[in-house]
């Protein structure tokens, strides 16, 4: 990997990354060293960081662990790529305060999710500014059984949205979450599968269950999220939530289409009533919160449109190893 000797904002910076083993948090590594900073990963040491990044192993949930391996060390920035619950969160906020100047955390778009939480209506035709939920004011609950992987998995919004509340509370350090689209692209990098899902189903001719108006949601290829969190690391001081995706709202139908166009096969589609307990695709939703990207845009980061990555994406996809969506 070529090193460079200047980055955007001519500081080399100490950044610390919780997590990034794999995907877009891995490529984000990658671009944070090529750059010319001095980056720590910290994971359970399952993969170990590319050559020439510092690795500290240890749980992030076990606090004692984690404040051992840290050791004396400090950092301008911490980027978190791996936190879920309230309870991560406020073991992190311990374990870094006074050791960092700055704290990023990576979120996602369902925390404005209406299905998850009581949130305020935005009309369809609107796309969901940050400002819908504000983690200050949102209620902690740390008694929860978030240890619990079944409840995790159930309630990954709420987690995420408890996670961002902690830190914006804690106040020792300046505070941003980046609220990522759906994410998509690195044919078999994208480990969710839910690209593949469909290319699968199209590619075979087997029927893809969506609802029967389908309302659109906004994605981000890997890159490009990539991209934008070592902005936020290393070239931009923004504290708050930042809504991170593409240009361009898509509802499944649009997606499937494209998926279409390159295998030259027609899609079927199977129709799922709103509300009803038959299973649906990953991309159908009968329910709005497309986010707008607005915030970024002023802040001077620009954006790709989704209609103009997606077909590669598509490409990546046909050419990886798939498997089933779950």
């Amino acid at each position: 990997m070529q090193r460079n000797e200047a980055t955007h904002t001519g500081r080399h910076l100490r950044i610390c990354v919780i997590g990034g083993s794999r995907y877009f948090g891995r490529l984000l590594v990658e671009r944070l060293y090529a750059a010319g900073h001095h980056v720590t990963v910290i994971n359970r040491g399952t993969s170990r960081p590319p050559a020439g990044v510092e690795h500290l192993v240890a749980d992030r949930d076990d606090e004692a662990a984690l404040v051992a391996a840290l050791g004396t060390r400090t950092f301008d920035v911490v980027v978190d790529q791996v936190c879920y619950t309230p309870v991560q969160a406020e073991i992190a906020a311990r374990a870094f305060r006074g050791r960092a100047r700055r704290y990023v955390m990576t979120s996602t778009i369902e925390v404005y999710d209406p299905a998850t939480a009581e949130l305020p209506a935005t009309a369809p035709d609107t796309f969901v500014p940050e400002t819908a939920v504000d983690p200050a004011d949102w209620r902690v609950r740390t008694d929860l059984p978030w240890q619990d992987a079944a409840y995790l998995e159930a309630h990954y919004a709420e987690g995420k949205r408890q996670a961002e509340a902690v830190f914006t509370r804690d106040g020792g350090y300046a505070f941003a979450s980046v609220r990522s689209a759906h994410v998509l692209g690195g044919g078999a990098l994208e480990f969710t599968g839910r690209l593949a899902h469909y290319v699968d189903r199209v590619r075979a001719g087997a029927p893809v269950a969506v609802h029967a108006e389908p309302l659109p949601s906004v994605f981000i290829h890997y890159e490009e999220l990539a991209r934008l969190l070592q902005w936020a690391a290393a070239e931009s001081e923004f504290t708050g939530a930042l809504n991170a995706c593409s240009d361009g709202a898509l509802d499944v139908r649009d997606l499937v289409g494209t998926i279409a166009e390159r295998t030259g096969r027609e899609p079927v589609y199977e129709t799922v009533a709103s509300g009803g307990s038959a299973p649906v695709s990953p991309f159908s939703f009968d329910r709005h919160y497309a986010m707008s990207n607005s915030r970024a845009k002023q802040l001077g980061f620009r954006f790709s449109a989704t209609r103009d990555w997606l077909p590669e994406a598509v490409d990546e996809a046909l050419a990886g190893t798939h498997r089933q969506y779950v």
